[in-house]
């Protein structure tokens, strides 16, 4: 008797989505079902494994260099595959979501590479995960104008010899897609939204001049870029394109992963192109991982932590060094202020940061780094046009005057800032604001002139949670308790219902989000990911 055919993969729980069977084709299914079949055990093991490392670090409060692994280091013999003509100048980069009229102005941006997000951008409604599909099929077929019911205005793309190169940003390793089962399992996001993408735009993309590229997000070790490699390995073989075709760059934005840059590219070497150093997941990563470590990992305000605090910059130089080793891109962080159409004094102030921040990146050897609004681009491209003027990249600078001991990555004790009552307070502030939105499915959200992503409400909740355990006296005198937060959270939903009026905040999910909050930032038990709770609660 012959075995059972396999058990297809199933669509469950999901309000159906405009021209989605464009994109839930049964081709596309049938290659999303065997990505999970041969790489979700791994991708479970790999979860497993994070747990155990944490514990570890519990445990010992330090991390280190892996000795099991030395020889990849200190081999200087190998180098990343090199840059396809397509991702060899990326020194300005915007990223945002894959909503139909971000698709456009990212496209439009003047930015040579857009992150089409689905992941921290995106709050994974069955409509975002497909929707945005969608749009990027739209974009290569060049079908994809938008008029604004709001304002009228139309939008549509500029030559294609002007548009932005993508690197398509798909979720973490730690969530599932609930609305996708095969044999009865969740899928897991990263694969749904890996999967359905290379399916429907690889032969698109190369038709381009360009290839299925990819940001690959909160990875924690090396062997989980080596999934993500054999997962890349299958995928070119499956649709019959050269293998290398597909390109990555691997966010380093956890602090286990920091330890491991040298061996994440080695993993990835055929087919990596670059790492990135991101700011809020990294601080979010350090509170997770040393939440127990006592006083010297109590971080300060989140706005206190700069680019410039010394166990950031060793992280940041160590990246450009690792990278421009290896021949891989370094690209550096968000520049995520939104420009006032109102105030033009704090859009001075705000710019002046900006341009302080990506005159640092490029002076320190980065080969381009990211904003969050159109207005950025040509400033940090001019930081960059400094630097590079015709070259493409700094890769040449090699950076062997940096020399970063493991001790140095997770010296916060090396701030002298502290928490501060506002600081907790603007936590709190941020923290209901962004998931209240997020709840209502929408992950990019403009907060006090700041585009915030799901990064941004995981530091708030980390920083609360952590300030509570640890005691914390702020200057004022008052200490960090359950109790005091709750106040501030209830002064602020007083606040929000006095600015929205009782109609608009009636119509909002003020107080789920004030509810989930306080979970996540009260709890004993820390989650590990804010947005596990928060997806068991997003509609749709």
């Amino acid at each position: 008797m012959s075995a059972p055919a396999p058990s297809p993969l199933a669509v469950v729980e999901a309000e159906p989505v405009a021209r989605q069977e464009e994109v839930l084709t049964d081709a596309a299914l049938a290659f999303v079902a065997e990505l999970h079949r041969r790489f979700a055990p791994r991708r479970d093991e790999l979860l497993v494994r994070r747990a155990e490392r944490r514990a570890e670090i519990a445990r010992t409060s330090t991390l280190d260099f892996l000795p099991e692994t030395a020889a990849i280091r200190a081999d200087d013999g190998w180098r990343v595959a090199p840059a396809p003509a397509a991702l060899e100048d990326r020194r300005v980069e915007i990223t945002g979501p894959t909503d139909r009229k971000m698709t456009i102005n990212a496209l439009n941006s003047g930015a040579r590479v857009w992150l089409a997000d689905f992941e921290d951008a995106s709050a994974p409604t069955w409509h975002n995960v497909v929707d945005g599909q969608v749009n990027m099929i739209d974009a290569y077929e060049r079908r994809i104008d938008f008029t604004d019911p709001r304002s009228g205005k139309s939008y549509a793309l500029k030559p294609n010899e002007e548009l932005a190169t993508v690197v398509m940003r798909p979720r973490g390793w730690h969530l599932d897609e609930r609305h996708l089962t095969v044999d009865g399992r969740p899928v897991p996001g990263a694969l749904v939204d890996f999967g359905l993408y290379f399916f429907h735009n690889t032969k698109r993309l190369i038709d381009l001049g360009k290839g299925p590229y990819f940001y690959l997000p909160k990875t924690e070790s090396h062997l989980e870029a080596r999934l993500w490699n054999d997962v890349f390995v299958f995928a070119q073989d499956y649709v019959g394109i050269p293998q290398g075709t597909v390109r990555a760059t691997v966010l380093i934005e956890t602090i286990t992963a920091a330890y491991e840059m040298e061996e994440i590219l080695y993993e990835l070497r055929d087919h990596a192109s670059g790492l990135n150093a991101g700011r809020w997941d990294y601080l979010f990563s350090i509170v997770k991982n040393f939440r127990d470590g006592g006083p010297r990992f109590v971080l300060p305000d989140r706005n206190a932590v700069t680019m410039t605090a010394p166990f950031m910059r060793a992280y940041t130089e160590l990246l450009v060094r690792t990278c421009h080793k290896r021949g891989a891109h370094a690209i550096g962080g968000m520049a995520a202020f939104i420009p006032s159409r109102r105030d033009a004094e704090v859009n001075k102030v705000a710019f002046e940061k900006v341009k302080a921040d990506k005159d640092r990146e490029a002076g320190d050897g980065f080969d381009g780094s990211w904003v969050a609004h159109p207005d950025l681009v040509p400033l940090a491209m001019a930081s960059f046009d400094a630097v590079l003027g015709e070259r493409p990249h700094q890769k040449d600078r090699l950076r062997e005057d940096v020399s970063v001991a493991a001790a140095d990555l997770i010296a916060v004790d090396s701030l002298a800032a502290k928490p501060t009552y506002d600081g907790l307070v603007n936590a709190v502030q941020v923290g209901v604001r962004y998931i209240e939105a997020w709840l209502r499915g929408l992950g990019a959200v403009a907060i006090f002139n700041l585009m915030e992503d799901a990064a941004t409400a995981e530091i708030s909740r980390s920083q609360i949670w952590q300030w509570i355990n640890a005691g914390v006296v702020f200057e004022n005198g008052e200490k960090a308790t359950a109790e005091l937060t709750r106040r501030i959270a209830a002064a602020e939903l007083d606040a929000i219902r006095a600015e929205l009026g009782e109609e608009a905040f009636a119509a909002g999910k003020w107080r789920q989000a004030h509810d989930l909050l306080l979970k996540v930032a009260l709890d004993e038990d820390y989650a590990d990911f804010l947005t596990l709770p928060a997806y068991e609660q997003l509609a749709g």
